[in-house]
């Protein structure tokens, strides 16, 4: 009887997932995110303390959101906000399309997780 190697996907079982993704696992995100709709909107008002706990929120309940910039054109500003929200939030940006944003944080309860990350 001959022995085949598994050719499952492998996920990531680190219970706080702090290291920064990798480029194929941030496009595996993405295309995830590809048919979701934003769940928060920044506007003239920037980043208050009512979008972070809507950012938290949202990262709870899904892992994956989109976040789109109505007011903030300029790259630079957009930039900034996105650093205060994946310190705040301790999140990462997975991806960046026109004015709107996709983060991810693996939710902390494993039992709650949605979302396997492949590795290699």
């Amino acid at each position: 009887m001959a022995m085949h190697s598994n050719n499952f996907r492998k996920t990531l079982n680190m219970e706080n997932f702090t290291e920064k993704l990798k480029g194929f696992q941030r496009k595996y995100l993405r295309g995830l995110a590809h048919g979701m709709k934003p769940v928060i909107f920044i506007g003239q008002k920037g980043i208050t303390d009512s979008v972070v706990n809507a950012v938290e929120d949202a990262l709870d309940a899904h892992e994956l959101i989109k976040l789109k910039f109505i007011d903030f054109k300029v790259k630079e500003r957009k930039k900034e906000f996105i650093g205060i929200i994946e310190k705040k939030n301790r999140c990462e940006m997975v991806g960046m399309i026109g004015h709107t944003a996709i983060f991810y944080r693996r939710h902390s309860d494993s039992e709650k997780r949605k979302i396997s990350i492949p590795v290699r």
